[in-house]
């Protein structure tokens, strides 16, 4: 357990430590970055749910609006299922 983990004092609070990264995704129109956070939950009972990973875009916009995630009991494991999320549809908002 993290020191930082011992400032909950009750579960309910849903305490978590944020990591961020960014990355590009490449389309015929250009290039669109994307800033994913993680949070990394205080560790529960159940371990298979601690890292949930966010875009800060949406995707596939035009049909019905997606925001990339996902979930992990590793940080890598909630990234790359939010990566896989990102290309899955087309990024069709406005280029920055």
């Amino acid at each position: 357990m993290a020191e930082w983990e011992l400032a909950q004092t009750h579960p309910s609070e849903q305490l978590a430590q944020l990591h961020f990264f960014a990355m590009k995704k490449v389309q015929a129109n250009g290039e669109i970055e994307f800033r994913i956070t993680v949070r990394e939950f205080v560790a529960q009972q159940d371990r298979s749910m601690r890292f949930f990973a966010e875009a800060d875009r949406q995707t596939n916009q035009s049909v019905a609006p997606f925001t990339p995630c996902g979930w992990g009991s590793t940080l890598v494991k909630a990234l790359s299922e939010c990566l896989r999320a990102i290309h899955r549809f087309p990024y069709e908002g406005p280029l920055p």
